[in-house]
């Protein structure tokens, strides 16, 4: 259920894998995605169990409306019925547990333990080649943290290896975040998104870089759209404790 787990920095960060829910085929088992076709009822279960094995209460998780942009949310609660289309959240609130769902895409974790300030982003190749990862680092320095003092963590992702798309795909996407350009192991054009996402945490002033070396379509134990289309979604988590 929980894929990793790490509290060294004094901030939580979680990756989920497929393991563990309730969902039925083609979304088994710990589809953690609202807006994916998947009952809802499944899902909230879901939901409820992760929060539960990681101390949270599930009305305590900030979840997004992710639409592959740049936009960046600041909040001290989570967000009602109607969730704005951003693709990064940022809180100075200790407790608020921020989410990102993937299934393929980059999730990105963020925290100054510092400044009690944490961010979340969802990094696909529009949201990289817009910005959205040093839009959230910009975002948590309005509300006091310091990018040298940043903890990162990438999760579980479809790496350059696998990722295949047109030449002219990758020609724009390095044009943008040059870092990105990969090769298949076929041989064809590819885009690394997360080396393209450690490389704009480098340029945005985070030291502590950490990533999975998961990659989704890869691995049975993760959902990947590239794979199946038709799947659930992993969540990333982020949080400090409250005082």
């Amino acid at each position: 259920m929980i894929a990793e787990q790490e509290t060294v920095s004094g901030a939580h960060f979680a990756f989920t894998d497929r393991w563990g829910g309730v969902s039925a085929a083609p979304y088994e088992e710990l589809n953690l995605g609202g807006a994916v076709g998947d009952d809802p009822e499944a899902v909230r279960t879901n939901r409820e169990r992760v929060a539960q094995a990681l101390g949270l209460s599930p009305g305590s998780v900030v979840w997004m409306h992710q639409v592959h942009g740049r936009d960046v949310a600041v909040v001290d609660r989570p967000f009602g019925a109607e969730a704005p289309p951003v693709d990064g959240v940022v809180t100075a609130r200790r407790g608020l547990a921020l989410a990102v769902l993937t299934a393929d895409c980059t999730p990105v974790l963020l925290a100054d333990p510092v400044a009690g300030v944490v961010g979340a982003a969802h990094a696909g190749r529009p949201g990289v080649q817009a910005g959205v990862v040093g839009a959230t680092v910009e975002a948590m320095t309005g509300l006091g943290a310091v990018p040298e003092r940043i903890v990162a963590r990438t999760g579980p992702a479809v790496c350059g290896s696998c990722y295949e798309v047109p030449e002219q795909m990758r020609a724009e996407v390095a044009a943008a975040v040059p870092e990105a350009h990969a090769t298949t192991r076929a041989g064809t054009p590819a885009v690394d998104m997360a080396a393209g996402v450690r490389a704009q945490l480098t340029r945005a002033g985070v030291v502590d870089r950490g990533h999975s070396s998961v990659c989704t379509l890869e691995s049975a134990d993760h959902f990947s759209y590239r794979r199946d289309r038709t799947t659930g979604r992993l969540a990333g988590y982020v949080w400090i404790e409250a005082d």
